[in-house]
């Protein structure tokens, strides 16, 4: 959207990004610490290099803009207001700075300091300053300014779904549910009203109404039977006859929560994750328990690194919240790639007992088991999920694959081959499953003809796939159709040239074509890639070594195995 370019241009412009170094004795090391902080996303670390320097240079407007990002990402909003409060001090203009401010008079429902900052050109920017103002209006008790500035707002262009979306939860927040209605039920069918929040905001509008059946028909419309817990609670409430509380916005300062929260989602897929949490940090500010801008936060956290940020922000969820089971499994996926994975494991085994009626549950525990090669554990936890659908659709083809391939590589390649089968029934030609069976039934030595089959469905879907080309190579090789394996091969090294095993592949199909010299090479590369620790069992560094020593048809005879034979075209 072209006015997300413009939020992101207007924050470089304010000096997001400074340019200038700080030159002052003292402050230089702290400065370039702290910089270096903000670009890794170590927002705690760049807090206190910046605050250091600015206790040597504390009227250097680029250390306070950027000690200001650094506090705001970190959710110490008041920490940044105080520090756009010394930058003003000394006349400098700042974005970053005035959303501080203009955040902590929200919290403290100062609304006219408010609306004088965004008369003043100090507010949070050209397009999010009318919405800003209308809430504020309403926070002051002018319903009518308010409806005004909402209707001024739906006249920039891009900018209608917002103030339609606004305008219909300011309306119900203050009880006029008809009237938000109307506004929702005339909403065009992209605008903010099907977003997750807009179509739970408005049925709890209908359930205000006594119009629980058509709140149940919208959220069937909007997500099916497939709910999610918090939607099932819902859904499961408004059967029963409840007439629902209106919850999503409660006053004029959630109302200013949820436009920074509007605005942080819409930049979610259409800018740098530093600027998205800037403005979910502020939602979470003004409104601790929008559990939407925590998860937000705590994803954006994940994305950027910064685990332990993201695990204090995915454990601010409660656990009564219907959310609570996704913070959890976001903690263990941040615990994951922070190498803790047995925590991740404690994390993961306490939610199967305590939601474990949930599939998603189940299967995530699963995934950790697999990665962990815990393969027994894994396949329970499979089984457990599938086991939890009231109906296997199309959707759980993974579920088999992943049990499939925990049955093989815990060695039970009969059941293995079953899921695999199993997951294709529910989606033909899913190209990982053609090529993980395929694949397993070269390595086999079964059904060849029926592996190249799917090898070769797999690549005509993912023809830039270095482990699936590479899969139709060593068919071909298997089935001693040595000449037409080689391009295939090579272009998977091409896609993936640092891969041990597509090189060692690759050797050995250019032996079989009595490319002798190159194969050395190949295999020499393949060994220089191999984790001498972890080394993949087809990619065993001893083996290839070997073939490096004596070449590829001596290690077949060691090995007992049949030698390098051409497949015979004319053979029936």
């Amino acid at each position: 959207m072209a006015w997300t370019k413009a939020i992101h241009a207007g924050l470089l412009a304010a000096g997001l990004i400074a340019a200038q170094a700080a030159s002052a004795n003292g402050v230089a090391g702290d400065y370039l610490a702290g910089r270096q902080a903000s670009f890794s996303g170590d927002y705690k670390a760049a807090a206190r290099y910046y605050g250091r320097a600015i206790l040597f240079d504390p009227k250097k407007p680029e250390l306070l803009e950027r000690a200001i990002l650094a506090n705001i990402s970190l959710g110490e909003i008041d920490k940044a207001a105080g520090l756009a409060d010394k930058l003003a001090s000394e006349g400098q203009a700042s974005q970053l700075g005035q959303m501080s401010v203009i955040a902590r008079d929200a919290k403290a429902e100062n609304y006219s300091a408010i609306l004088q900052a965004i008369n003043e050109d100090r507010g949070l920017g050209p397009l999010s300053d009318g919405l800003a103002k209308a809430w504020a209006q309403l926070g002051q008790g002018d319903m009518s300014a308010a409806l005004v500035a909402f209707d001024d707002v739906a006249k920039v262009q891009g900018l209608g779904p917002f103030a339609v979306y606004h305008k219909a939860l300011a309306l119900a927040s203050v009880g006029d549910f008809e009237s938000a209605e109307a506004l929702f039920a005339k909403d065009s069918p992209g605008g903010m009203g099907m977003t997750r929040r807009g179509v739970m905001a408005r049925a709890e509008i209908l359930s205000q109404l006594d119009r629980n059946p058509e709140a149940i028909e919208l959220l069937d419309t909007a997500f099916g039977r497939d709910l999610d817990p918090g939607l099932s609670q819902m859904r499961a409430e408004l059967e029963k006859g409840t007439s629902m509380p209106f919850t999503h916005v409660r006053s004029a300062r959630d109302g200013l929560a949820e436009v920074f929260f509007t605005l942080g989602s819409a930049l979610a897929n259409e800018s740098s994750g530093d600027l998205t949490l800037v403005y979910t940090r502020l939602a979470e500010y003004l409104r601790p328990d929008h559990v939407d801008a925590i998860l937000l936060s705590a994803e954006l956290l994940g994305d950027m690194k910064q685990y332990d940020l993201a695990i204090e922000a995915y454990q601010r969820v409660p656990e009564e919240d219907p959310a609570f089971h996704a913070a959890e499994m976001g903690r263990a996926e941040a615990l994951r790639s922070e190498g803790k994975m047995e925590e991740a494991a404690v994390v993961l085994k306490t939610l199967t007992e305590t939601h474990g009626d949930l599939p998603v549950v189940h299967s995530a525990y699963a995934d950790l088991m697999r990665q962990m090669e815990r393969f027994d554990e894994a396949v329970i936890g499979y089984t457990n999920a599938l086991d939890r659908y009231e109906e296997i659709t199309d959707r759980q083809w993974f579920l088999y694959y992943a049990r499939g391939i925990c049955y093989e590589r815990g060695g039970d390649w009969a059941k293995g081959e079953a899921d695999f089968r199993e997951a294709l029934k529910l989606s033909p030609e899913q190209p990982n499953v053609l090529n993980y069976l395929g694949y397993s039934l070269v390595e086999q030595k079964s059904k060849l003809d029926e592996a190249l089959d799917m090898i070769e469905r797999a690549v005509a879907a993912q023809p830039n796939s270095g482990y699936i080309v590479d899969s139709l190579g060593w068919v071909l090789y298997r089935l001693g159709r040595y000449e037409e394996a080689v391009a295939p091969m090579e272009r998977a090294a091409e896609l993936i040239p640092i891969d041990p095993i597509v090189n060692d592949h690759l050797g050995d199909v250019y032996w079989s074509v009595g490319r002798k010299m190159e194969a050395t090479f190949m295999w020499k590369r393949a060994l220089s890639f191999v984790d001498w620790e972890d080394a993949a069992e087809e990619a065993d560094p001893e083996r290839i070594k070997r073939k490096i020593e004596v070449g590829l048809d001596v290690v077949l005879a060691e090995e007992g195995a049949p030698p390098l034979q051409v497949a015979d075209e004319n053979a029936d």
